[in-house]
């Protein structure tokens, strides 16, 4: 379980929120929706783990958890807006590094099948340079089923994947929720994930 108490955040002198607070139980995911500079990277990257709110606090499992927590990081994923990803390194070559930043190790055969899966079979030993947005954000899509964490954060997942990218996205999203993991997602377009398991936070 995610949850959060009273979160304020501040860019300089801007206040961007305050007296945020929800909980996303097991099995459920969040939306969070709003225009661009309301604070949505903000609020992802504290829940991540990787930034301080201003005031309030954040807990997961029922634990309070600070900045850098290192329970909080070993149980998340978070995936920015932009691929993480090396342009001179294959697509299988970005894949095993993302695996190894996590801290796990994996085959090369779980690599392959994991790129498969995503539909890049025939583009796993092209550098990422020379694939379009759509196709690097199908390695993002790779890593989540290659290196699966009970938290997922991603931040516009959507951006440049066509249709069938959305809907395998989809799919991976409701196997994790049935799983009974949780995510968390930033976007300025539906998801279409599961109506029953999804709840929005609409920032202003």
């Amino acid at each position: 379980m995610l949850e959060a108490h009273d979160l304020a955040a501040r860019r300089g002198l801007v206040r961007l929120f305050a007296g945020l607070s929800f909980r996303v139980a097991s099995g459920q995911a969040l939306i969070v929706t709003g225009a661009n500079g309301t604070g949505k990277t903000t609020l992802l990257r504290m829940l991540a783990g990787l930034s301080s709110p201003e005031s309030g606090e954040i807990k997961w499992n029922g634990r309070k958890v600070a900045p850098f927590d290192p329970a909080l990081r070993a149980s998340a994923t978070f995936a920015g807006h932009l691929p993480a990803l090396k342009d001179e390194l294959t697509a299988e070559e970005n894949l095993a590094t993302l695996a190894a930043l996590a801290g796990d190790v994996v085959s090369r055969d779980a690599i392959r099948q994991a790129l498969d899966g995503v539909g890049l079979t025939h583009r796993r030993t092209l550098p990422a340079r020379v694939l379009s947005q759509g196709q690097r954000r199908r390695i993002g899509l790779a890593r989540l089923m290659l290196v699966p964490r009970p938290l997922l954060i991603l931040d516009e997942p959507v951006t440049a994947l066509d249709s069938a990218g959305m809907s395998l996205l989809g799919n991976v999203i409701a196997d994790h929720l049935e799983k009974g993991g949780v995510a968390v997602a930033a976007t300025h377009v539906p998801l279409g994930w599961p109506e029953s398991r999804t709840q929005s936070l609409a920032l202003s």
